[in-house]
């Protein structure tokens, strides 16, 4: 097997040595085109599969239950990122730079990852507090830290998956797989208890959602035969990645400060709401944090090779893609927010203002995390900085944003929606600030701006101004029809006025050589 994987890899070096530079360049978006396609499929799927959770949880289990459910999986998703390590981008790095057999390179970033993951869970499980703030501790809340475990796991063994170009297991893992179970168990558990039924569907969830990243890993890399521990060598490994470790908690900090500080000022009832507003939202921050292990890859082999033209392209064209489709699904989302926001319950329609914030976060950090995506290998350090300056504005931003509207005597989902707003401030800052320093680092213009994104936008937004004008009784017009009719504005003028022959090969089935 080991024979086999290292003539495979050897061949696969020899064909890439042969090609010219403008080959390798088109070869590469070929590769990102085809993960941006497969992404598009999955977030569609975890749409799908995402509402019947909200609903099911909004409708049966209430806000308050859901208040305290988001605010538990916050704290151990939190410890699940840490106990990654940064590999979930710097495995690509390790692969890219190494003679070591691939397999056994997975196998020590797996093992430090679930080290890292038992040592988390343990604390959760010995101060169940962190993650239960508000409540009693009673029933399964404590076994909930396991899951650090299974989220930790996952996350690395779909970046060893995707390091392969296979983005296909992220889809099935975390567009299917654990989406459809969560929606199964929060029904099915609802029977047998509304005060442990969404922490059981939860763990669930990510349990099938492990299984279901192991076995495509096992698929491409096969078992790590000749394998041996050696204590030193998992050491330097997570030590190198640790600046990477800070940056991707800081990232994904970021995109939970704003529930975590609202906490301080509002019950749990209105988290619930906030909450159910922030998985919307989250639903389009899945096209572009998967794009991170397809440009690990591309980005490092360029670095090798001193190509830094390509990268600054590959970033450019990524970033465009991802920037038009968040801002249509923002659009599509966003305009008939309260009709998306009523599915889930009436009482919680107050967070559509919170919502249109989220989705313009989304699109607004997607310059930056397409930027970090070279960064993490150009200039770590001074990327984690940037990160720590713009997640300290966004605290300080939440801070006299909440208090203002208090001040100002707002409703108190007004004050909900402050958070929101500050967090897309501090994206905002934190995104121009990235681009620079990349274009700068790269000697080359990084741009994911076009203009006609701005005439699409607005073509989007006069279609659904259309749908939210119709009277109350056919408020359901607004989500079976003026979803797609606003995506099918927006996108036609993408299409038309906005792609270029290169964005095109995103809908362009390649020939296999």
């Amino acid at each position: 097997m080991d024979n086999k994987q290292r003539i495979q890899e050897t061949a696969q070096g020899s064909r890439l040595a042969a090609q010219t530079p403008d080959s390798k360049d088109q070869d590469d978006i070929a590769a990102l085109a085809k993960g941006g396609r497969t992404n598009i499929f999955g977030f569609l799927l975890r749409l799908a599969a995402r509402l019947p959770f909200l609903f099911i949880a909004g409708r049966w289990y209430g806000a308050d239950a859901l208040g305290r459910f988001a605010y538990a999986v916050l704290v151990v998703e939190f410890v699940a990122q840490l106990a990654t390590l940064g590999l979930k981008r710097g495995l690509a790095g390790a692969l890219a730079q190494t003679e070591r057999p691939h397999s056994h390179v997975v196998t020590d970033a797996m093992v430090v990852t679930m080290t890292a993951a038992f040592v988390g869970a343990g604390l959760l499980i010995a101060f169940p507090q962190a993650m239960f703030p508000n409540s009693g501790i009673n029933g399964l809340d404590r076994l909930l830290a396991l899951v650090v475990i299974a989220v930790a796991g996952s996350d690395v063994a779909l970046a060893a998956c995707a390091y392969r170009f296979d983005v296909g297991a992220t889809v099935r893992a975390r567009a299917i797989i654990e989406p459809w179970t969560i929606s199964i168990g929060a029904f099915a558990f609802a029977f047998y208890s509304t005060r442990d039924g969404l922490i059981l569907s939860y763990a669930v969830s990510m349990i099938a959602a492990l299984v279901a990243s192991i076995i495509p890993m096992i698929r491409h890399y096969g078992f790590p035969r000749g394998w041996r521990p050696d204590g030193g060598r998992l050491w330097r490994l997570a030590r190198r990645n640790l600046p990477l470790a800070a940056a991707d908690g800081v990232e994904w900090g970021s995109r939970r400060l704003d529930m975590a500080i609202l906490g301080l000022f509002v019950s749990p009832a209105v988290i619930g709401v906030y909450y159910v507003a922030q998985q919307v939202a989250s639903l389009p921050q899945k096209l572009k944090t998967s794009f991170d292990p397809i440009l690990g890859p591309v980005i490092t082999r360029n670095l090798a090779e001193n190509n830094l033209a390509a990268i600054a392209r590959q970033v450019s064209q990524v970033g465009f893609w991802i920037i038009a489709a968040q801002a249509g699904i923002a659009l599509a989302l966003g305009i008939p927010g309260e009709a998306v926001m009523g599915l889930v319950g009436p009482h919680f329609v107050g967070g559509t203002a919170a919502l249109a914030f989220l989705l313009l976060a989304e699109v607004v950090a997607a310059t930056a995390v397409v930027s970090e995506s070279a960064l993490v290998y150009i200039a770590r350090h001074r990327n984690l900085m940037i990160s720590l300056v713009m997640i300290a504005l966004q605290a300080a931003f939440s801070f006299a944003l909440i208090l203002g509207a208090k001040s100002m005597g707002l409703s108190v989902m007004a004050v909900a929606a402050a958070p929101a707003l500050a967090l897309c401030l501090a994206l905002g800052v934190g995104a121009l600030v990235k681009a620079r320093l990349l274009s700068r680092l790269l000697d080359a213009r990084i741009n994911a701006w076009r203009w006609p994104l701005l005439i699409a936008a607005a073509v989007g937004s006069a279609v659904g101004a259309a749908f939210v004008a119709l009277p109350p009784q056919l408020e359901w017009v607004e989500l079976v029809v003026g979803v797609w009719a606003i995506l099918g504005a927006y996108g036609f003028v993408i299409w038309r006025w906005g792609f270029g022959p290169e964005d095109r090969t995103l809908f362009r089935r390649q020939k296999k050589a």
